[in-house]
């Protein structure tokens, strides 16, 4: 089940927010947890008991850990230690074991058969959550937390269940046991749910009409403008679907009376590849800079050392978004450009102009896109280097400006759209005036609602990228 899907929008969500508001305050939890389970268990039933096993494991070990006392490390670290290879283990396994074993066959010329096991849909997203709450509890951060059914509604909440934000356990603590549910958050919940509704069905789903078109071009038809065409679609795409599923997810936190951390910070509008990561997928980057980089010593031991945290975060950051080579290459793609910066380019993007800085991120993350985007390898070649002019078609090519005539507004408003500028004109127009601002919020919603369940209606097209991450 999908958020941009007419069962979740006319059936599951009206009826579970129903029933949570009716239910005593006791029970909401359990409400939750509930239909989080049914959600989850709606394309994957038979992954349910791999997720119940994740919460068992995580709520065991979490106590335990927090039960020893602070004078038997040892112990304490065994048992962390346990958490992260079981935990790490099952991700390997579900995700990993048939990329290894490829690997393998490759480079020795064996054949050794696959396991062929299906990936269970956000298994990334709720591993690193336990995980991170298993960890924060060795540190003393968190206490453990002794209610089951409070920690398996952290685990499974269905807004950020399936593809994120990926959210703290120190995050939602308190919440998860006392939390108000007022009218202004449900308010703000829907219109957020509302404008990321709008982002994937209005933009996402039709922008990607474009890349799939140019990505089913043999090499020998590609043009240096069609490829570009093709990496500015994607990144549009990737955007609007990732984000629109992010602001979805914060909106119904806020429904529920949670409050999500932000996941997207305006990342087009970046003067540096830095910058970039700080304000893309923050979740993620957060969760590798908590868990990863800063245990690994960070900056704090020499510059090869802070060379070699980098290669291996970003090779993980690469590896956690899929198993494919694709992913490792992205992944060490960014690496390099972000020593770079580190050691060299962020004195210089200092002293540069502005718009020079946010020039040269965007060409750098739609190269990165290109390479993200394509898993067969050899094509991935033949892709980049049409966009550095090497296409069998040329520079340029008709079906490039057709597609360009046709998709012009769409291409503008995605552009627009992932500024910050819509928010600081609605900002300046409506700040100031409330009876108006409320008008044009209720027809905001009501009319982005009405046109996106026209599209779904209409269109077969609806996938959400990320779930296969």
């Amino acid at each position: 089940m999908v958020f941009s899907s007419l069962i979740f929008l006319v059936i599951f969500l009206p009826v579970t927010l129903l029933l949570y508001y009716i239910s005593p305050v006791r029970l909401r939890n359990l409400w939750l947890l509930i239909v989080s389970l049914i959600f989850y268990s709606w394309g994957e039933p038979v992954y349910i008991l791999l997720m119940v096993f994740s919460i068992l494991l995580n709520f065991v070990l979490g106590l335990l850990i927090d039960r020893i006392s602070p004078d038997r490390t040892a112990k304490k670290r065994a048992l962390l230690i346990a958490a992260v290879v079981i935990n790490v283990g099952l991700l390997f396994v579900f995700k990993y074991a048939d990329f290894t074993i490829g690997t393998y066959n490759l480079l020795f010329g064996k054949n050794v058969q696959l396991l062929n096991i299906a990936l269970p849909i956000g298994i990334s997203f709720y591993t690193f959550q336990a995980m991170s709450y298993v960890i924060d509890v060795y540190r003393g951060n968190v206490k453990g937390n002794k209610n089951i059914i409070n920690f398996a509604t952290y685990i499974t909440m269905f807004p950020q269940l399936i593809a994120g934000p990926i959210v703290r356990y120190q995050t939602v603590e308190n919440e998860l046991r006392n939390r108000k549910c007022t009218l202004e958050d449900f308010y703000q919940g829907i219109i957020r749910f509302t404008i990321g509704l709008g982002k994937k069905v209005l933009i996402a789903n039709n922008v990607a009409l474009i890349f799939d078109e140019i990505a089913g071009t043999s090499p020998e038809k590609l043009s240096t403008s069609m490829a570009w065409l093709a990496v500015l679609a994607f990144s549009l795409q990737i955007y609007f679907d990732f984000s629109g599923y992010s602001d979805m997810a914060i909106g119904m936190g806020r429904m529920l009376g949670f409050h999500f951390l932000e996941n997207f910070d305006y990342p087009y509008e970046s003067k540096s590849i830095t910058e970039f990561w700080r304000r893309w997928h923050i979740s993620l980057s957060t969760w590798f800079r908590e868990y990863v980089y800063y245990p690994l010593g960070g900056n704090r031991k020499g510059i090869k050392r802070q060379i070699i945290n980098l290669l291996i975060v970003w090779t993980l950051t690469g590896l956690w978004h899929g198993a494919c080579w694709n992913f490792v290459l992205w992944g060490l793609y960014y690496a390099v450009i972000l020593i770079l910066e580190k050691f060299f380019l962020q004195k210089v993007l200092e002293k540069i102009p502005n718009i020079i800085g946010r020039l040269y991120t965007i060409v750098v993350f739609l190269i990165g896109w290109a390479i993200f985007a394509f898993d067969d390898l050899v094509y991935q070649n033949d892709f980049i280097k049409a966009l550095f002019f090497h296409a069998k078609q040329g520079i340029v090519d008709k079906h490039t400006a057709y597609l360009l005539i046709s998709y012009a507004v769409l291409i503008v408003i995605g552009i627009i759209g992932a500024t910050s500028l819509p928010k600081k004109l609605s900002r300046i127009l409506l700040n100031n005036r409330p009876n108006l601002r409320s008008i044009a919020e209720l027809l905001f919603v009501a009319v982005v609602m009405v046109v996106s369940i026209a599209f779904i209606v209409s269109d077969s097209y609806n996938p959400f990228l990320y779930f296969r991450f």
